[in-house]
């Protein structure tokens, strides 16, 4: 089993920073890949960002330029820099992890709200 435990959320106004950080615990050896997801009332759930084992990076189209996701593997932890906020930003922020290397992500931690003001 994998825990994942996201913290850093919080509300902001735009323009400013966050940054998130996921860690994780338990069975992570065999992790592929590490993702950060987001969901809005009434949205779709959006790819953010993900980060392979070798540190290779992809973005969303909407977060491109803004957001930088990174890994500390002495930590165990992944973060999601934020800069340059917006309102449509808002949203839970998820973390999830691949172990299967095919994109499927099944394990995931409990969100943390990032809310940014106008």
């Amino acid at each position: 089993q994998v825990q994942l435990v996201e913290s850093g959320g919080g509300l902001v106004q735009a323009g400013e920073s966050l940054r998130l950080s996921c860690a994780a615990s338990g069975s992570i050896f065999d992790i592929n890949t590490m993702a950060w997801f987001r969901q809005s009332p009434g949205k779709q759930r959006e790819l953010v960002a993900t980060i392979t084992n070798f540190g290779a990076t992809n973005y969303g189209d909407s977060v491109k330029g803004r957001f930088t996701i990174s890994r500390d593997n002495a930590k165990n932890t992944v973060y999601l820099q934020m800069n340059n906020l917006k309102p449509e930003d808002t949203a839970v922020y998820y973390c999830n992890a691949d172990k299967s290397g095919w994109g499927v992500y099944g394990y995931g931690g409990q969100g943390t709200q990032v809310t940014v003001s106008s």
